[in-house]
């Protein structure tokens, strides 16, 4: 079973002050204020009770840009982008490890500005981060969200028997050869794959440009930290209230339930987190099935 970041790892083979950021590429709103950070920035728009959204490898805001429009009304969005991708500078993401700090770096953010504990919605390595975060930050989270994201991401490429051991070498490959893929050849490359991601040629499109604007070391340091982080052994100790939404990849060439014991398995540990699959779906939800997605998100955003 293929899952939505092969086709990328098949193209791959401390806060600072606030400042000023008008030309912001993933601005979505006018009247929104953008606060930047070392490792991501938020853009906050509308008024009520704070919703924070995290995007995922090599993706904009904009994958939340619905739901901020419907939701502005009600309550006041913390849409955030990960610096290196969708044409957001790299700055402190320019080295080193990505995913962990940056989930670090977003925690301390909740903290600073008083949002925790708070209500995050992360999809793909966003909602890894949340897991992360449910798992080392539990008193900062009320509830959570998190879209087609699994504790151990490795699992999609190896199987069961995946260790992290077994995956670190093909993962250095990715992270390595993305540093000197030429534009033509990593376009060439992800175009076949973008159906594994989204079902409309519009979305792949969309996604495609916010991978060909992102930054090519950020993305590969970042799925090198995704396919090496096991967050499965501290499932059990998860406290947090977390919906977990899935597709069913049928679009995608899956046969219905095919992809059910993927999850289950994994997250069997976790006694918090509530699956629910949204059919006719691939990676990205919001854009294949925008009605059911909003369905769910109204749900959990309904729940205590």
């Amino acid at each position: 079973m293929f899952k939505p970041l092969l086709g990328l790892a098949a193209a791959l083979l401390v806060a600072v002050p606030a400042l000023a950021q008008p030309t912001d590429p993933n601005k979505l709103f006018p009247d929104s204020r953008i606060v930047v950070r070392d490792r991501f920035s938020d853009e906050i728009v509308g008024k009520g009770k704070d919703l924070v959204f995290i995007p995922g490898l090599a993706a904009s805001r904009a994958t939340w840009k619905a739901s901020a429009e419907r939701l502005r009304g009600h309550y006041r969005l913390h849409l955030i982008q990960v610096a290196g991708f969708a044409g957001e500078p790299a700055r402190g993401n320019a080295q080193g490890d990505i995913l962990v700090p940056t989930a670090e770096a977003i925690d301390a953010y909740l903290v600073e500005q008083r949002l925790t504990p708070a209500t995050v919605i992360g999809h793909s390595m966003g909602g890894a981060s949340v897991l992360y975060l449910a798992q080392h930050h539990g008193d900062h989270l009320k509830k959570a969200m998190v879209v087609d994201a699994l504790p151990f991401y490795a699992l999609v490429i190896l199987g069961p028997q995946a260790t992290v051991d077994r995956v670190r070498p093909m993962a250095a490959m990715m992270r390595d050869s993305s540093k000197t893929m030429a534009d033509d050849a990593y376009r060439g490359l992800m175009k076949p794959q973008l159906a594994r991601m989204a079902v409309s040629d519009a979305s792949r499109a969309t996604i495609l440009d916010w991978s060909m604007a992102s930054d090519r070391g950020v993305v590969g340091r970042a799925l090198y930290d995704d396919l090496t982080l096991d967050l499965r052994p501290g499932l059990a100790d998860i406290h947090t209230p977390i919906t977990l939404l899935y597709p069913d990849d049928v679009p995608v060439g899956a046969h219905a339930g095919a992809v059910d014991p993927l999850y289950q398995a994994a997250f069997a540990p976790a006694k918090t987190i509530a699956l629910k699959r949204i059919d006719a779906s691939a990676h990205f939800i919001m854009l294949d099935q925008p009605q059911a997605f909003a369905d769910a998100l109204d749900a959990f955003l309904a729940q205590p």
